[in-house]
């Protein structure tokens, strides 16, 4: 019989401001480490107002990790020290592989509207792949399918599988899953997802049930929306949900919908040495990475 993963913990992301002045909320990040491994950050930079976004994040570093921006309004330019160049708009992502070292900068624009809004992931790579060749992938939104399911469930698959169907994303070391998921009012999700896998759920409209007891008082619950008549909680836009292991997570929309990012991944079990854009094993690792950047020796990939 499956065992439906129950909540670890919930809390609401936290306003920060990143890059040239981006203000954005973030999910978690260097505090919750290791208990998103291989998840190392999840930062949300939905915004209506040009001025919170425009410096965006300027030319920078990064080695030892993949970053995951995937976009729902609005656009993003992209270049790097390999020499691509190009914009994802809504619907779609950028998978970025760091690996060994690569310099690049992304620039938000909003849309007509001035709507800016979108999610950035990073993951960790292990030891044995944290020098590995850069690499680059643009994934359009017509490349990312949507599976219809039962009671009017909808997801959006950028990474692993729902019901036969694969998302675009594969050979990814650390298999993950990205799953973009809108729920009905009144319609329950369930969902496989691998033992021993890391697994959470990002609230980005609506609100809804993400345990299947739906009783508060059995999880540590930190900033979430109470019904403290019924016992019941309900988790509300940027709500974080933290899952603890088991075979399927069990989401379940009272009165009205909710849509939400659920991402999964094999952890990676290694030390963590964690300084700014940059993520290794080791201390030591990790000041080389910054004297090579200062030496201007950090790019070992040939550019085009």
């Amino acid at each position: 019989m499956n065992k439906v993963r129950k909540i670890q913990k919930v809390w609401q992301s936290k306003p920060t401001v990143e890059g040239a002045g981006v203000r954005l909320h973030r999910a978690f990040g260097y505090e919750q480490v290791p208990q998103f491994d291989p998840f190392l950050l999840l930062d949300d930079f939905r915004g209506d107002d040009p001025a919170d976004y425009a410096g965006g994040f300027p030319w920078h570093p990064h080695r030892g990790i993949e970053t995951i921006t995937y976009v729902l309004a609005g656009e993003v330019e992209h270049a790097d020290s390999m020499g691509n160049q190009g914009v994802i708009t809504t619907g779609d992502v950028q998978w970025m592989t760091a690996g060994s070292g690569i310099i690049h900068q992304e620039m938000p624009k909003g849309d007509t509207r001035g709507r800016m809004h979108g999610f950035q992931l990073w993951a960790s790579l292990p030891a044995s792949h944290k020098m590995m060749e850069p690499r680059y992938r643009d994934v359009k939104s017509a490349q990312i399918p949507e599976v219809s399911l039962s009671q009017g469930v909808k997801a959006k698959i950028i990474c692993g599988q729902v019901d036969g169907t694969m998302g675009p994303v594969r050979d990814i070391v650390t298999d993950p899953e990205y799953l973009d998921v809108s729920v009905p009012a009144g319609a329950e999700f369930r969902h496989f997802i691998r033992r021993g896998h890391t697994a959470f759920a990002y609230v980005i409209e609506g609100e809804g049930y993400f345990d299947l007891e739906r009783d508060a008082y059995s999880h540590e619950v930190i900033g979430a929306n109470y019904f403290d008549f019924d016992r019941r909680c309900v988790c509300g836009n940027r709500s974080i949900v933290h899952y603890g292991d088991g075979d399927e997570v069990a989401v379940f929309a009272p009165g009205s919908a909710v849509r939400f990012l659920l991402i999964s991944g094999l952890p990676i079990n290694e030390p963590v040495a964690w300084y700014g854009p940059i993520v290794m094993n080791t201390r030591e690792e990790l000041r080389l990475a910054f004297k090579e950047y200062q030496e201007g020796t950090f790019i070992k990939h040939a550019g085009r």
